[in-house]
């Protein structure tokens, strides 16, 4: 029986973005080790239902800090040389990084990365540049990138923007690259229903960062519902640690104000089945899941002709591509969807017809089964 170790920095992403792929990959016979930092019993319970084994392992999900991350990647090294597990595959930074260092250092025979997005380090500010302190950041981390990914066998990317950026770089050779595309959705789960055509309402689902375009999110809402005022807004997601996080206290301003309703942390689908277009402009992306959720059920998109939300909509076709930060083209397009209502559903249709085409997990998660078991030697590229 194969083994391979699954290497992710947030536990809680294994069962929200994996759980196709372990269950896959466990229906192929495949012996499958979850490691992660930060187990809680609903998640390692969860984890055991797909058929996957959780690992604890030493791993700090943000921050930098050397000395800790040398120690942590240390520890994994000696524990994946205990495990012996036959393939390796990290996702997120720190994973992609250290976690693809330890296993080059605890005997792994093959090693894989998976790049879900290069985050804001390699995001423009507003003023279309990078400020010091991130120019400096980024090269750390460049450097850190072509660290790991020289002992990965194969680096797998969600979008054609982000791979180009580190082969530009010199971080990694091309022929290393593989390009997944999006991890895909269950199209038999998310399926289309009738979209809101009375009470146009709009919603964006992301966790509460800046650079999810949340602020502009909120600024659009607030022009239009002075013009449509029975218009709605929804904002789904949980606040957040990182740097660029809007704070409880901005939200419920938005709330008191009547612009947007906020319902945090909380499934997804039956909030969708109350929306007529989904948002999401994002100033950078992998492949964002929740615009393919939105897609398989057959809602028109607007998003941001950015690295990886470019990748979701075809302009005029399943919705509309705004330039990022732009709270006017947002405005636009918003109100083109409620003066012309027959656009949500037939760019609603569109959406689901290329979510089939190109975001069925079973098909992408298959390409990468076969990415990882396939019998080729270290080095060679697999097409």
């Amino acid at each position: 029986m194969r083994t391979i170790a699954i290497i992710t920095s947030h536990a809680p992403s294994l069962t929200n973005f994996r759980a196709p792929l372990i269950r896959l990959l466990h229906s192929q016979g495949v012996q499958v080790l979850a490691l992660a930092p930060n187990f809680d019993e609903s998640t390692r319970a969860a984890v055991y239902s797909l058929g996957a084994t959780p690992v604890d392992c030493s791993m700090a999900r943000t921050g930098m800090n050397p000395l800790r991350d040398a120690v942590n990647t240390w520890r994994m090294a000696r524990l994946l040389r205990r495990l012996k597990p036959d393939v390796s595959l990290g996702y997120f930074i720190k994973p992609v990084i250290f976690g693809t260092l330890a296993a080059w250092w605890g005997g792994v025979p093959r090693r894989f990365a998976m790049v879900e997005g290069l985050g804001f380090v390699f995001t423009p500010t507003d003023d279309g540049g990078l400020p010091f302190k991130r120019r400096l950041l980024r090269r750390m981390v460049l450097w850190l990138y072509k660290l790991g990914m020289s002992r990965a066998e194969r680096v797998i990317f969600l979008n054609s923007d982000d791979q180009a950026e580190l082969v530009n770089s010199g971080v990694l050779p091309a022929r290393k690259g593989f390009l997944l595309g999006g991890i895909g959705v269950d199209l038999e789960h998310w399926v289309p229903v009738p979209p809101v055509l009375q009470s146009p309402t709009f919603m964006l689902v992301a966790r509460l960062l800046r650079e999810k375009g949340v602020v502009q999110y909120a600024a659009a809402a607030r022009i239009v519902k002075q013009k449509y005022p029975k218009t709605r807004f929804i904002l789904l997601g949980g606040l957040d640690d990182n740097p660029g996080s809007i704070t409880e206290a901005d939200v419920q301003a938005w709330v008191g104000e009547g612009i947007l309703e906020w319902y945090g942390h909380t499934p997804v689908m039956p909030w969708m089945t109350q929306t007529s277009v989904y948002v999401l402009p994002s100033y950078r992306e992998g492949v964002p899941v929740s615009t393919q959720e939105a897609m398989a059920m057959g809602r028109a998109v607007i998003t941001t002709d950015v690295p990886g939300c470019r990748q979701t909509v075809m302009d005029g076709v399943n919705g509309f591509l705004v330039p990022p930060r732009n709270v006017q083209a947002l405005v636009e397009k918003m109100q083109l969807f409620i003066e012309k209502p027959e656009l949500i559903a037939t760019m609603g249709q569109a959406s689901r017809r290329l979510a089939e085409e190109n975001f069925d997990v079973r098909k992408v998660n298959q390409r990468l089964v076969n990415l990882l078991l396939s019998d080729v030697p270290m080095g060679w590229v697999v097409e």
